[in-house]
């Protein structure tokens, strides 16, 4: 019974930290973020509250994510007017590479960069490119949306945010 103590407080202890290492699910509120954009300020996520936002993790070297920025590009359009935004958090170590990335692929959204992938070790992040929608309040709605599925999530939520405007 004694060595049973230590165990099941090595394993309490474990489960605490892993806790804090998953990543955001649906439903849960999302961890703020704080990065530099492309001129060297800080960006912070909590600055979009009240928006709709999709939290788009990509590298300049990942073909995936370059094919995901042009898919990108008409959603964006699309809603930008009506409160949507895209928070891009780059992973590349090099801002060099990341800057040339966001020239070449004419990305026109927000962009800051997690070179020392502090954000992305605290999300746990396994792959890239990932994705989370947020809704006005900041909570995650969909983890890695993609095409319609994206664009009727932004359009329900868009829908809902000038409803609740007009009240």
């Amino acid at each position: 019974m004694n060595r049973m103590k230590p165990c099941l407080l090595t394993a309490a202890c474990m489960m605490f930290f892993f806790a804090g290492m998953a990543q955001p699910a649906v439903g849960d509120k999302a961890p703020e973020i704080k990065l530099k954009d492309t001129k060297g300020r800080v960006v912070a996520l909590s600055s979009l509250q009240g928006k709709v936002v999709l939290i788009d993790f990509w590298a300049s070297w990942c073909g995936p994510c370059r094919r995901s920025n042009s898919t990108l590009a008409p959603i964006y359009e699309k809603y930008k007017a009506e409160g949507f935004e895209i928070y891009g958090i780059s992973v590349d170590e090099e801002s060099s590479d990341w800057k040339e990335a966001i020239k070449e692929d004419n990305i026109k959204w927000m962009q800051v960069n997690d070179a020392d992938n502090a954000v992305a070790a605290k999300w746990n992040l396994e792959v890239i490119p990932t994705s989370y929608l947020l809704d006005k309040s900041g909570k995650v709605v969909a983890v890695d949306p993609e095409g319609g599925e994206l664009d009727e999530l932004i359009q329900a939520l868009l829908k809902k945010r000038n409803r609740q405007q007009a009240k």
